[in-house]
């Protein structure tokens, strides 16, 4: 079992750091010709804390940072929808131009049939990713005011030097105070190479490790980031004979780091855009747990649901501390939330659980 904190001896129940950035969606068409957009808010980590807060009702909040104009604003306006503490957002000023600070855009189409998903994200220079260690004080955070469980991931470490010490120190503090961290791998090269690419990737990500609780990634995350190869892996998905490699490379990945109390990746084949099988996997304890494997899930937007994942393990994990309840609500949830769009999860609790107890798609009426 986790050793997580009571409810009653914390303020919050999950606290998430990372960039949030504002998702301009044009709907069933491209970016490229689109004439409007449908407008969310998104970022790995903190989807994770608003799926605890939204679909299971979980206090949450975020750390991230926006600059003070009327985008930031918006985006404010749409994580207090969301039902996320806000109390911990730092404000930039804005300098009228957004040459020193502005807030990051993400121009994400869902994709449809062959036409795959595709994302362009505009975040240089984005108050975010100049957060320092000096902007939060984690002493109050974990040890004054108390959480139960910290997420963030290789994103929000990836976007800047000072993001990828601010990552560390936060794991580490919230680690000395008995916090359950998780940390979501999510390699993305194009993010690493201004700041030293795979080489830098490893090198913090191998430091953050030592403190982390719960690890989440795939195969390629493992094996860019932290430096574990999975012997035999199409670079595409597991599938069959390749799972056992990826246990393989799991079981070493704990013998390095005994810190880790349970590690979980989503497993998914894509047919077409809108067409995958969905599953995941969760180590705990020396024992593997595999979800229900839904092949050919039908997907409407694909972007949010390895977060929303994540945020049905964490409630599983907080719930009833157990590993095979926790992959079960991780990939239920992950499903669910791909029937909608935006990144963010439209799904509640009752959905998710009776998914998890076989229920169908009938009408409910």
């Amino acid at each position: 079992m986790l050793n997580i904190k009571s409810a009653e001896s914390c303020q919050y129940d999950i606290i998430s750091m990372g960039e949030i950035m504002l998702r301009l969606d044009p709907g069933d068409g491209r970016v490229r010709t689109t004439r409007q957009f449908q407008a969310w808010e998104g970022g790995g980590e903190y989807n994770v804390a608003r799926g605890l807060r939204r679909c299971f009702g979980k206090r949450a909040a975020v750390l991230t940072a926006f600059v003070d104009n009327e985008v930031g604003r918006l985006l404010e306006d749409l994580v207090l929808q969301g039902g996320v503490d806000t109390q911990f957002i730092k404000w930039a000023d804005f300098d009228g131009l957004g040459v020193a600070s502005r807030n990051g855009l993400n121009f994400t189409e869902r994709g449809f049939g062959l036409r795959a998903a595709k994302g362009t994200s505009d975040r240089g220079h984005t108050a975010a990713s100049q957060l320092t260690v000096d902007d939060f004080d984690f002493e109050h955070i974990f040890g004054t005011l108390g959480v139960r469980w910290f997420h963030t991931g290789g994103i929000f470490a990836a976007l800047s030097e000072g993001n990828a010490q601010l990552t560390i120190e936060a794991c580490k503090i919230a680690k000395k105070y008995g916090t359950i961290v998780s940390y979501d791998l999510n390699y993305r090269p194009s993010l690493w190479k201004s700041i030293g690419g795979q080489a830098k990737a490893q090198e913090v990500n191998r430091e953050i490790a030592k403190y982390v609780d719960v690890m989440i990634g795939n195969e390629e995350d493992f094996t860019a980031c932290l430096g574990f190869e999975v012997e035999g892996v199409d670079e595409s998905n597991i599938t069959g004979l390749e799972l056992d490699s990826f246990k393989k490379m799991i079981t070493k990945a704990v013998e390095e780091y005994p810190n880790f109390k349970a590690t979980a990746t989503t497993l998914r084949e894509v047919h077409t855009a809108s067409d995958n099988d969905w599953g995941a996997l969760c180590w705990h304890d020396g024992e593997f747990y595999p979800s229900v494997n839904r092949e050919h899930c039908e997907i409407f937007d694909r972007v949010g649901g390895g977060d929303s994942f994540a945020s049905g393990l964490i409630y599983g994990f907080m719930e009833f501390n157990d590993p095979a309840q926790a992959v079960e609500y991780g990939a239920a949830h992950g499903a669910l939330a791909m029937t909608t769009p935006g990144d963010t999860t439209m799904v509640t609790k009752e959905e998710v659980a009776k998914l998890v107890g076989g229920g169908s798609a009938r009408v409910d009426r």
